[in-house]
């Protein structure tokens, strides 16, 4: 019981954050409705600028080499493989940079929640 006596004797506790309750009690308090501030995945959106950049680079060497600007007169199968990996590079990193900009602007329905993490 003493211990109940030094705490609303008003001495401070650096390590405990109190708030008054509300005279109706309706068994909510406005702090656990407070909206914590987002945290934002950095390895994740890394990680997706490098797939887009890549993605990116590939399909326009898959585009250049489909054009005829090199000349890949022995190895002509490799134009399509390198325009497909390209594409499945550059969607996952281009959906997830949409994902974390519209987070960042704060349009309604995306947070960076949406971005998968990694558990750090």
């Amino acid at each position: 019981m003493p211990a109940r006596n030094i705490i609303t004797s008003g001495l401070p506790n650096s390590k405990v954050r109190y708030s008054k309750l509300a005279s109706n009690d309706d068994g909510y308090i406005d702090l656990q409705f407070k909206k914590s501030p987002p945290k934002v995945p950095y390895k994740a959106i890394t990680l997706a600028v490098v797939l887009f950049l890549i993605g990116s680079v590939l399909i326009i060497i898959g585009a250049l080499l489909l054009a005829g600007y090199f000349d890949v007169r022995d190895h002509h199968e490799r134009t399509i493989p390198v325009l497909i990996i390209g594409i499945l590079v550059f969607l996952p990193g281009f959906y997830h940079l949409r994902i974390a900009y519209y987070a960042y602007r704060g349009y309604r329905g995306y947070s960076y929640d949406d971005i998968p993490d990694f558990d750090d």
